[in-house]
């Protein structure tokens, strides 16, 4: 089912990153971690659905997606980008694999991070977070998402990696097996739940599993 629903507010995160608040239709709900198809209500784009996740909790007023923009072309994350209170988007019923099923390490690259927001934002709220850890990588300090948020809801077990620069307080290189043995050595007794770049989730589930996880504790958008 459709659901056109009015922008409510646009508001930067980081400098690529936009958060989207818009209306929330009677009885709409997901699972936190789940996305929908969504379009932009203007000429010719319509029709141009593409997937993203809601980064708001079920009871929250309104609907929220946090996306980034490409601006190197003219396609939909920078369509978004350009939106504006009182635009439209269009979105379809929510869909996705990536749920909470327990205690354990979130591994998020970039804007994979989004899946992550609403399971957390929900544990933080329901006081369920302590034992729960994540490493979140990005090319540079500038593309953290939600630094001070996620900081202040993990406290000590966020863990920022950086790829591109070098920084004391920050985690630096990449996340591989030789991380991830020294900084998840149980991993074989924990839900692993990855979201990032197609090769980066592919390689670390891999790695995950060859290194004991069960398949059905490791946890990625299928």
């Amino acid at each position: 089912m459709q659901h056109t629903l009015k922008v409510l507010s646009v508001m930067p995160v980081t400098h690529n990153v936009h958060r989207i608040r818009f209306g929330k239709p009677e009885g709409y709900k997901f699972t936190p971690g789940q996305a929908t198809d969504v379009s932009v209500n203007k000429p010719d784009w319509a029709d141009e659905k593409r997937p993203f996740t809601f980064t708001c909790l079920n009871d929250d007023p309104y609907l929220e997606f946090t996306i980034k923009s490409y601006n190197d072309h003219d396609g939909v994350t920078k369509q978004i980008g350009l939106l504006a209170e009182g635009d439209s988007l269009i979105i379809d019923d929510p869909w996705g694999a990536i749920e909470y099923k327990g205690e354990g390490y979130f591994i998020a690259g970039g804007a994979g991070i989004t899946p992550f927001m609403a399971i957390l934002r929900q544990l933080h709220k329901d006081g369920l977070i302590n034992g729960n850890k994540l490493f979140f990588s990005n090319k540079t300090e500038a593309d953290i998402i939600y630094k001070e948020e996620l900081t202040a809801m993990l406290g000590d077990q966020v863990y920022f990696v950086i790829t591109s620069e070098k920084h004391a307080r920050y985690l630096n290189g990449h996340i591989d097996q030789a991380f991830m043995e020294q900084y998840m050595p149980d991993m074989a007794s924990k839900h692993v739940y990855v979201c990032g770049p197609d090769p980066m989730v592919k390689g670390l589930t891999d790695i995950a599993i060859a290194k004991g996880a069960d398949p059905d504790t490791v946890v990625f958008e299928k």
